[in-house]
């Protein structure tokens, strides 16, 4: 209502009747108890905000960055991240298989049945259903990893990702996998392997225990995403590598690795 209407129409009050006066009460009542409960509720709790950064703004997935974007953002960063690899593993160089249950999250089209919730394989042995990793690394703790596939490791992908990052005079140490002793016979690459099928583990200096060590700490630290697309593995791979050994300690390394600038 406009204000000289309003005034006009106060000043007409004290012309109402009883009746009328308690009707006007009547109709007012339920308003003026709305702004009661709006003004305590004002009144007791302070203006929304996020509990840890105490942003003033909030959103529907957090404060400013929505989740499917900082998703985006994360595979953009990671896809230059896993390139800040040695030029090649020297020394004792150590190398395994880490096999995951293949997974095409994600995928608009499957080339095989759906699973509920991740599923299990068919079967325990080794077979398509899993994509294998190859992880080396050298007692310095420098890291190359590489996604060979699915099912078993041949010595046909280890000459095609291993062998360029080993350095000639490098001590291969593995296990009894036949694939590995083809591999360092063809390449002429000394090797060691140790006999875990038989409870052999340590000889020496010839073990893989560094290399499963990085394989352990990179499965629980996968877990916490409850299953990855097997095509974004390289770049988890990477993720973990980069953190690995608390490499990256301050937001200026971390965004130079995001920006692809290494070893700077």
């Amino acid at each position: 209502m406009e204000t000289k209407r309003f005034g006009r129409w106060l000043r007409q009050l004290s012309l109402l009747t009883r009746r009328q006066r308690l009707q006007l009460m009547d109709a007012l009542r339920p308003a003026v108890g709305l702004d009661q409960v709006c003004e305590a509720m004002a009144g007791a709790a302070p203006d929304p905000c996020c509990p840890s950064c105490q942003g003033r703004r909030p959103y529907r997935h957090g404060h400013e960055v929505q989740r499917n974007t900082s998703f985006r953002w994360r595979h953009r960063f990671l896809a230059l991240v896993k390139h800040d690899r040695p030029e090649r593993l020297a020394g004792i160089a150590e190398a395994d298989e880490l096999f995951l249950l293949e997974s095409q999250k994600g995928s608009r089209k499957l080339d095989r049945p759906a699973r509920r919730r991740g599923g299990v394989a068919a079967s325990r042995v080794i077979s398509r259903e899993h994509v294998c990793a190859l992880v080396a690394r050298d007692r310095t703790g420098g890291t190359h990893d590489f996604i060979t596939g699915r099912g078993a490791l041949t010595k046909d992908q280890l000459h095609r990702h291993l062998l360029p990052v080993l350095d000639p005079d490098v001590l291969l140490v593995t296990d009894g996998h036949p694939a590995y002793r083809c591999f360092a016979r063809e390449a002429d690459i000394s090797h060691q392997f140790v006999n875990l099928r038989s409870g052999e583990r340590v000889r020496g200096a010839v073990h893989v225990q560094n290399v499963n060590a990085y394989h352990r700490r990179f499965r629980q630290w996968l877990a916490r995403f409850h299953g990855v697309a097997s095509r974004y593995l390289p770049n988890y791979l990477g993720w973990q590598w980069a953190l690995d050994g608390a490499r990256i300690a301050t937001p200026e390394r971390f965004l130079r690795c995001a920006i692809g600038v290494f070893n700077t």
